[in-house]
């Protein structure tokens, strides 16, 4: 792993989330002893739950805001993978504090506890929608436009400090604009949901999907798997890539109408009737980006990033899953 290597310890904070609990497993696939830290407002202990036997894994409860849990939940660890936030640009318009109090002030605290530990390596995720209002398509590093939300602002200052830190201390810090992260796990309940689990979730109890707007709005929807495979790829870049962001998606872009069509076709298989659903339409959302495509090429050729899986061999992966634990 690079940065690490076989029995070495790694602190994942946000460990048992929907991106968190896939990252741990191919951790300890690799050899890794893993910590998981998490305080469990959006994770999920069943996440993690076939983990919690094995003597390679340890569960943490506990919040990135409080400076002596982080720092004794890092102590020798080798590296860091920071996915704990709260997500959903909606969710971060509707309690903007909250969205500051843990993605940014909880990200300071990952970064001094490891400036204090002398720890190196971090891999923290960032989000697309730091591009916020830019019209370039495909989204490219250093295009980014006027942020649209609070929770964008978090994700575009965590980046600014972990540049900082890795001039100012030499912090191997390296960021992941993920976009539309999909598959199993993600969470379908709630207010801030993501759209594909929210869509099967209403398919699979034949209530109308709500579509904000015309439905057209284009996202580059990726696999998990993909994620995942930028996180291990990302510990295991040499040091000179500190301070850098990448883009982790499909480099493909699909509406959110043809995106239902999809996952109706899927579900369809298990009940026709949901072949027929029509949506139901509400006003668009504020913050929302209309149209987002990402350009992987920087993680291409800095990290050797290729997405193995796209949409609909992801949505293959997912659909099932999603049809024996939500229906």
């Amino acid at each position: 792993m690079g940065a690490t290597g076989r029995n070495s310890p790694v602190l994942v904070t946000g460990g048992a989330g929907f991106i968190g609990s896939h990252v741990c497993e191919a951790l300890l696939a690799a050899g890794a002893q893993v910590r998981c830290l998490d305080n469990l407002a959006t994770g999920n202990e069943a996440n993690i739950a076939h983990l919690r036997p094995r003597e390679d894994f340890r569960f943490i409860k506990a919040d990135i805001c409080d400076a002596a849990d982080v720092h004794a939940a890092m102590k020798g660890a080798d590296a860091i993978v920071h996915l704990a936030a709260l997500g959903s640009v909606p969710r971060s318009i509707a309690r903007p504090l909250d969205s500051e109090q843990a993605n940014l002030a909880g990200f300071l605290q990952v970064l001094e506890a490891a400036r204090a530990l002398g720890l190196k390596r971090l891999v923290y995720a960032s989000s697309s929608s730091v591009y916020g209002d830019s019209a370039v398509l495909p989204k490219r590093e250093g295009t980014e436009g006027g942020l649209l939300s609070p929770y964008a602002v978090t994700k575009a200052m965590d980046e600014t400090y972990a540049g900082l830190y890795a001039r100012m201390f030499g912090m191997e810090a390296i960021g992941l604009r993920f976009f539309n992260i999909f598959g199993e796990r993600q969470d379908p309940e709630g207010a801030y949901a993501a759209a594909i689990p929210k869509f099967i979730r209403a398919l699979l109890r034949h209530e109308a999907p709500l579509l904000h707007g015309d439905g057209l709005q284009t996202r580059d929807f990726t696999y998990v798997g993909n994620a995942v495979q930028a996180v291990m790829l990302a510990l295991a870049a040499p040091p000179h890539r500190a301070g850098e962001v990448y883009n982790i998606a499909c480099g493909a872009r699909c509406d959110l109408r043809e995106l239902l069509a999809k996952l109706q076709q899927r579900l369809a298989r298990l009940d026709p009737r949901v072949a027929s659903m029509a949506p139901s339409h509400g006003p668009d959302r504020p913050g929302d980006v209309r149209d987002s495509l990402a350009d992987i090429g920087h993680a291409r050729r800095q990290l050797g990033y290729e997405p193995l899986i796209g949409l609909d061999a992801g949505l293959d992966k997912a659909v099932p899953w999603y049809a024996e634990h939500w229906r």
